[in-house]
């Protein structure tokens, strides 16, 4: 027995032999928790990929003016109908909007309070029609905007936008992102001249900007 003792004495290296055998558990913790993260990370990129939702799609495809009252500022009346295209480019992915609200501006002021419209939920790859009734009465603008639409409508074109404002998810299976907001803006050009009642053509009607 002496002499194996002193054989390990004189030679250490049966000492760390001996020791690299066992493992430290903070360095296996460390390993599980960098692996489990890599995978984790690597799941949520193949769902990404897969179910990756795409924005909405907004364009005004009709226009009508019932009222466009400008004959007592700073106060002017309004009623306009617009029909509106939706469209959900998602193959995998549904839409839900929550508390959408529509209003018209001109040069950059509403001219027509917020309209809540009701819920709306979007199936994939679908198309819903909207066509909101937008009034106002004795809605207060400034001198800008009340001459500027009536130069406008003398000369029969008139500008304005077409605002809608919300939130939104998207939702894949039985699973639900969370709220998004969501800021959409068309702006077109309608043929107006004064008095006129009723369906108003569209001089332009490009795609509608959304922001999310």
């Amino acid at each position: 027995m002496a002499k194996e003792h002193q054989r390990k004495e004189n030679n250490p290296h049966l000492l760390v032999t001996k020791g690299a055998g066992h493992k430290n558990p903070r360095h296996a913790l460390f390993t599980f928790i960098t692996t489990f993260l890599l995978l984790a990370g690597l799941a949520v990129l193949i769902v990404w990929l897969i179910y990756r939702p795409h924005k909405p799609r907004f364009t005004v495809v009709g226009a009508a003016v019932y009222d466009l009252n400008t004959t007592s500022p700073p106060f002017i009346s309004t009623s306009m109908q617009f029909t509106i295209f939706t469209r959900n480019p998602n193959r995998r992915v549904s839409i839900m909007y929550d508390k959408l609200t529509a209003y018209v501006s001109y040069r950059n002021q509403a001219i027509t309070p917020p309209l809540l419209l009701p819920p709306l939920y979007q199936k994939k790859k679908s198309t819903v029609v909207m066509s909101p009734v937008l009034v106002g009465a004795g809605v207060p603008v400034s001198v800008e905007v009340s001459d500027g639409l009536v130069m406008d409508e003398a000369y029969g074109v008139v500008a304005l936008r077409v605002v809608l404002l919300g939130r939104l998810r998207w939702k894949a299976g039985g699973i639900k992102t969370g709220r998004y907001g969501v800021y959409v803006k068309c702006d077109i050009v309608v043929g107006l001249k004064k008095g006129f009642v009723g369906p108003v053509p569209l001089l332009g009607s490009p795609q509608c900007k959304v922001d999310i």
